[in-house]
C-alpha cells in the first residue's frame, strides 16, 4: 500500500483543488430557483466516474437525478456500495458567513463552504480513493458502487420511489454499504458509527367545543382541550424516564457489557456537555449514562404544542382544540407501527368524555445496528487506523437517517457510517467547514478500506 499512499500524499492539492470545484456549485435542492446548478452539481459527479472508466448513469427522477456508477466486477470478492449526496442545505441566514457560502474559504486549516462537510466532502473522500487506485494499479481489488444522490436535505423522496423499483434491489446489490456524512467522536477521535436510533413521529390533535368560549363562563362546565391534552402528554412518560406505552420495552435489548464498557471509557465530560448546552443538569431515564440515554436508550419528547390565546396580555379562554406534535426515539428490535398501534388504543383509552381525538403517524424508521463482532467492522476498523494513525472508536447515535432503514429493507447489507467530520463543522448553519486534514484522512482511510474489504470471504 506504500505505493498507493504516496500517491494520495503527492495529490493533496489536486485533490482539494476538486473539492472546491464541487463547493462552489450551489446545489441547493430545496428551492427550485437553483434547479439548473443542482444538475450541474449531478453532471459534475458524474463526470468524476466517466474519467475513471467505471460504468455509469444519470437515473432521472421527478425530482433531482441520481449518480449512478460502478467499477469492474471482481470474482470471489465482496461488492460495496457508497452512498452519498451532493446537494445542499440553503445557506441562509447570509450575513452571519465571514466568506460568501459558495466561495470555497481556507481559513486555521478548515475549507469554509457550504456542503463542506455535509456531503459533498466527506463524499468525495471516496471517490478520490477509488481514483487513487485506478491511477496506481489500474484498477480496485473488489467492486464499488456509488449511488449519489441530490434530494437529501429534502428527504430523499425519489430515491425512496427508486428502492421500491423492480430492479433497484439487483443493480445495488451488494455486501456491505458505506455512508460518510456523520461526525468522528471528536476531534483525534475518529469514531465508526455501528447504530442509529429509529424514531416514530406523531400528531396528536384534541378537539372540544366548536369554537373558543370563557373560561369563567364555561370553566368547570365543559372539557378542556388544552387541560386534556397536557393530562394524556404526561402519562406517556413517568418521573425516571420510562416510557408508559403498553408493551414499548417488550423487543428492546439491553445494552452489552461490552457496550457500557466502551461508552465509558470515550472521553466525555458532563460538565462540559451542560456548558455547551447552558443547562445546570441533565435528566433522562434512570439506570444509565448520558451517552448510553442518548444513543441506545429509547426517548420521549413533545417537540411542539399549540392551542389556546397566544398574544401579549392575558384572554381567558378555553381554547376549542390543543395539539402537539411528539416523537420517540427508538433502538433496534422495536416495531414503530405496533408501537403506534399501541399508542393509539392508549391515547383514546386516556382522552375525557367531551374531547374527540385525532392521532396522526407523521413517519416512522425503526433503528438499527452492525454486530461489533462483524468482519465489515473490523475490516473498516483497520483501514480508519491507516488513514488517522490511531484505531477508531465505537459509537451510536441517538438520532435517525431514514435512508438507512431503506436501504436495509431492498438490499439485506450492513451499513458502515464512517464520519469524518467533526460536530462543531456548523452544519446546516452558517460558516460551514470541513478540516482539510480530515479530508485528506478520510481519502487515505477509504483506499485503506477497499484492500480491507476484499480480504473477506463471500
Amino acid at each position: 500500500m506504500t505505493k498507493l499512499d504516496e500517491f494520495i500524499s503527492s495529490n493533496r492539492e489536486r485533490f482539494e483543488q476538486d473539492l472546491r470545484q464541487l463547493l462552489k456549485i450551489p446545489s441547493i435542492s430545496t428551492d427550485g430557483s437553483y434547479r439548473t446548478q443542482v444538475a450541474e452539481a449531478a453532471d459534475w459527479v458524474l463526470a468524476q466516474f466517466v474519467e475513471l472508466g467505471f460504468r455509469t448513469e444519470l437515473i432521472p427522477t421527478d425530482g433531482h437525478p441520481l449518480v449512478y456508477a460502478e467499477s469492474a466486477p471482481v470474482s470471489n470478492r465482496p461488492v460495496a456500495l457508497v452512498y452519498g449526496h451532493y446537494d445542499v442545505q440553503p445557506p441562509d441566514p447570509l450575513d452571519e458567513w465571514i466568506s460568501p457560502p459558495f466561495e470555497p474559504t481556507v481559513r486555521d486549516g478548515n475549507l469554509y463552504a457550504r456542503g463542506a462537510t455535509d456531503d459533498k466532502g466527506q463524499m468525495l473522500t471516496h471517490v478520490k480513493a477509488v481514483q487513487s487506485w485506478i491511477e496506481t494499479e489500474g484498477t480496485l481489488p473488489m467492486q464499488v458502487k456509488f449511488l449519489i444522490e441530490g434530494e437529501e436535505e429534502i428527504g430523499s423522496p425519489n430515491l425512496s420511489h427508486f428502492l421500491q423499483s423492480p430492479d433497484a434491489a439487483k443493480r445495488l446489490a451488494c455486501d456491505v454499504i458505506v455512508i460518510s456524512d456523520t461526525s468522528q467522536f471528536s476531534k483525534g477521535h475518529p469514531a465508526i458509527t455501528y447504530g442509529l436510533r429509529g424514531i416514530a413521529y406523531f400528531e396528536l390533535i384534541l378537539t372540544g367545543p366548536k369554537q373558543d368560549l370563557h373560561s369563567g363562563t364555561f370553566g368547570g362546565a365543559v372539557a378542556n382541550p388544552a387541560n386534556a391534552l397536557t393530562k394524556m402528554l404526561s402519562a406517556l412518560v413517568n418521573d425516571e424516564g420510562k416510557i408508559q406505552v403498553p408493551g414499548f420495552y417488550d423487543d428492546v435489548e439491553a445494552l452489552s457489557d461490552r457496550e457500557r464498557s466502551q461508552f465509558s471509557a470515550l472521553p466525555f465530560n458532563e460538565r462540559s456537555f451542560m456548558e455547551q448546552l447552558g443547562v445546570a443538569a441533565l435528566a433522562g431515564e434512570r439506570g444509565y449514562s448520558t451517552l448510553e440515554r442518548r444513543w441506545a436508550r429509547p426517548s420521549f419528547d413533545i417537540n411542539g404544542i399549540r392551542t389556546g390565546y397566544q398574544g401579549e396580555g392575558a384572554k381567558t379562554v378555553l381554547p376549542n382544540q390543543a395539539s402537539a406534535k411528539f416523537s420517540f426515539r427508538l433502538v433496534p428490535n422495536q416495531n414503530p407501527d405496533a408501537i403506534a398501534a399501541s399508542l393509539r388504543t392508549m391515547l383514546e383509552e386516556l382522552c375525557p368524555a367531551g374531547i374527540t381525538l385525532e392521532l396522526k403517524e407523521m413517519h416512522h424508521a425503526p433503528g438499527f445496528t452492525v454486530p461489533l463482532d462483524s468482519p465489515y467492522i473490523d475490516a473498516a476498523a483497520k483501514a480508519i487506523e491507516q488513514g488517522f494513525g490511531h484505531s477508531p472508536v465505537f459509537i451510536r447515535e441517538g438520532g435517525s437517517i431514514p435512508i438507512v432503514s431503506r436501504f436495509t429493507d431492498t438490499l439485506d447489507a450492513p451499513t458502515l457510517l464512517l464520519g469524518w467530520g467533526l460536530t462543531d463543522d456548523n452544519t446546516h448553519s452558517p460558516n460551514e467547514k470541513f478540516s482539510l486534514a480530515d479530508y485528506h484522512r478520510g481519502i487515505k482511510s477509504s483506499a485503506h478500506l477497499w484492500y480491507e474489504l476484499s480480504r473477506i470471504a463471500v
